[in-house]
């Protein structure tokens, strides 16, 4: 007896939207649905079908797209339901209307899922989000879907999913393991991004990074993968990574991305192709069995996969397109329901005990003395003190964070001070000290914003020169509900610029810092507070 479909109405507006089992789930479908296709097994076909009139499937794309878009399309055209686009060219987003009264307006039209692409960063997480209210709201008897088809320099997670699968074909879909080189422009390229968590299919996964210093995949990517256990290496050229024996059959390909690059780099265009083109005095060097994919499309003036592969087993590329068809569909029947009650979720892991991060101090069988505050530093009869700020940081660096932590906890208006010491005898690092005399007991709100902006402070609340309250402070795992929080990246929908009014939000990493919710650009604790 079939359960309940965890897929229906699910959205992808990142690759982890899908867990490995889930993804594992879908490829064995596309497996079963591509033999389909090429044995003309209709009964098969038609049972991937929504086959519904009254469930729609709206194309909104924002920004240019040919094999995306279409392979979108016809995957949408099959499920024999209701297909609508959007004309951007004359569509009110162009003209000032938020992104989040035009989805409104479509969903109440009785669509099921949009399928978006955009330049704006983290768009499909925030209406996947935004939505729900609105459902909610207008007493929707259907929940609305979202699917990323590329959002800027963020993820590309559909397309993540057909270069998987196309790996697997390649490697008898085996999950064990994968050795892949990514080349060519990392830095922009969005199909690459997804790959930080999109191979955590495999596991073990080995990737080298071929790509010179301006094309060079983000830091915040490659610490990713090395989050998850990747091996990473990095080379500056094709020709460099063909210099050494430990080879991949399996290269990834993308085109350098001229619309998205500086006048520097563009200077010096010639000299970035000729490091990721592969030519022909390669060839000798490749390993028996190797395969190329590219997301496509290829410059026609310089591709970096040149037209002389197209007839080589080296070409991956064209199968890894079509695959794309058949990946979309697949995702499609589950999103509809028609497909996936027979999945089974492995049982959940309980979720690791979240440890508090604001601990107060046992303060029993103490003294209560006043405390001892290190050289320069007075006490005061009433009050609160916060110790051990940015510890370990320089005076200036200090000092700038002091200001900044005055300024998240409206500390200006009070009087007192701060401090920079290097603490007791003996110690030889240094860390500020705010003191504010007669300032009241701070709250609940305040204590989170100080451990959101102070992690590893401590916190003392002073009565009578006594300290009557001690709290130890770490990073928090989440931060949101606070005005003046912002993710740096202007390209988010959450930034300012984009004048959508989407409340900034992060979330704690492993290596503490701050994610952004809708981008997933990280950031460190002091660099996620707006500016004035």
């Amino acid at each position: 007896m079939e359960g309940k479909n965890v897929f229906e109405a699910r959205s992808l507006c990142e690759i982890n939207d899908f867990s490995i089992e889930e993804r594992k789930y879908l490829f064995e479908k596309t497996r079963i649905l591509k033999r389909a296709f090429e044995t003309n097994d209709t009964k098969t076909m038609d049972g991937f079908r929504i086959g519904d009139k009254d469930f729609g499937i709206y194309e909104v794309f924002l920004e240019n797209s040919t094999r995306t878009k279409e392979s979108f399309r016809n995957a949408a055209n099959f499920q024999q339901v209701k297909v609508e686009e959007l004309d951007t060219s004359t569509s009110s987003i162009n003209k000032g209307e938020s992104y989040a009264d035009t989805f409104h307006m479509l969903g109440g039209f009785h669509n099921s899922v949009f399928i978006v692409r955009s330049k704006v960063e983290g768009l499909c997480r925030w209406l996947e989000i935004d939505s729900r209210h609105y459902s909610e709201r207008n007493h929707l008897n259907y929940h609305i879907s979202f699917v990323n088809a590329g959002d800027g320099k963020h993820e590309h997670p559909t397309q993540e999913l057909l270069d998987e699968f196309s790996f697997l074909e390649d490697n008898g879909f085996d999950y064990s393991h994968l050795h892949v080189a990514l080349i060519g422009d990392l830095f922009h390229g969005r199909t690459v991004h997804s790959k930080a968590d999109g191979l955590k299919l495999f596991d073990h996964v080995k990737v080298d990074l071929v790509a010179p210093p301006e094309l060079a995949m983000p830091d915040n990517y490659v610490e990713e993968m090395r989050e998850n256990g990747f091996e990473i290496r990095s080379f500056g050229s094709i020709e460099e990574y063909l210099s050494q024996p430990d080879i991949s059959t399996t290269w990834y390909f993308t085109r350098p991305q001229l619309e998205r690059m500086g006048e520097q780099v563009l200077e010096k265009m010639d000299q970035l192709r000729c490091a990721i083109t592969f030519r022909k005095e390669f060839m000798d060097k490749l390993k028996p069995g190797t395969h190329f994919y590219h997301p496509l499309p290829r410059h026609k003036e310089h591709p970096t996969i040149p037209t002389f592969l197209d007839d080589t087993p080296l070409n991956g590329w064209e199968r890894q397109a079509i695959n794309g068809m058949y990946v979309r569909i697949t995702l499609l029947s589950l999103i509809g329901g028609k497909i996936g009650g027979d999945f089974v979720p492995p049982a959940e892991k309980p979720a690791p005990e979240e440890k508090p991060y604001i601990v107060e101090v046992d303060l029993s069988g103490k003294s209560g003395k006043q405390k001892d505050y290190s050289e320069g530093v007075h006490p005061i009869r009433n009050g609160i003190v916060i110790d051990h700020i940015a510890r370990g940081d320089s005076p200036s660096e200090i000092r700038d964070h002091m200001r900044l932590i005055c300024r998240v906890l409206h500390l200006d208006d009070l009087k007192g001070g701060d401090w920079i010491s290097q603490g007791h005898s003996g110690e030889t690092t240094y860390k500020g000290i705010i003191f504010r005399p007669d300032a009241p007991e701070l709250d609940h709100k305040m204590v989170k914003r100080l451990a959101a902006v102070a992690p590893g402070c401590t916190l003392n609340i002073i009565k009578d020169s006594k300290v009557v309250k001690k709290y130890r402070l770490y990073m928090p795992p989440r931060i949101y509900n606070f005005d003046d929080l912002q993710c740096t990246n202007d390209a988010c929908i959450s930034h300012p610029s984009q004048n959508e009014g989407v409340p900034a939000m992060f979330y704690r990493t492993e290596d503490g810092k701050f994610r952004c919710a809708y981008c997933g650009k990280t950031h460190s604790y002091k660099e996620i507070w707006k500016k004035n």
